[in-house]
């Protein structure tokens, strides 16, 4: 499991799924090399001073390193944003948190599919054109 550290990563990693959870959104990216699982994390300044924000960084860390990678799907890119609450939570519970965010990750992937936004596109296009 490798970090993601320029900007651009983070910046694409953005626009993919997201889900929210008490301490942390995830986010997550397919990418379209063979490259092994990415894992960014990132703290915005509202969320404390910098030692808060190192406290909330180091701790989603520590739930990844304690996470299975199994639970991680290959190819893909993910960005833990921190929250606040991550500073109070419980360690167990951000754990759990973490698992339950990866699973509806992978159920938001599998429903949607690699056409379905090309299709709502050209959806939106014929009826434009066919207004009935």
């Amino acid at each position: 499991m490798d970090r993601l550290r320029q900007r651009a990563d983070f910046l694409a990693v953005a626009n993919g799924a997201r889900v929210n959870s008490a301490a942390f959104v995830v986010q997550s990216r397919r990418r379209d090399d063979l490259g092994p699982v990415r894992i960014g994390f990132t703290v915005t300044k509202k969320n404390g001073t910098a030692t808060e924000r190192n406290r909330i960084r180091r701790r989603l860390r520590e739930v990844v390193k304690r996470l299975d990678v199994i639970s991680m799907r290959p190819h893909h890119d993910y960005v833990l944003v921190g929250r606040r609450a991550a500073l109070s939570r419980d360690f167990e519970a951000m754990l759990e948190d973490l698992r339950s965010a990866l699973d509806r990750l992978d159920r938001q992937e599998i429903g949607r599919g690699p056409g379905k936004q090309r299709d709502k596109h050209l959806d939106s296009v014929a009826r434009a054109k066919n207004p009935d």
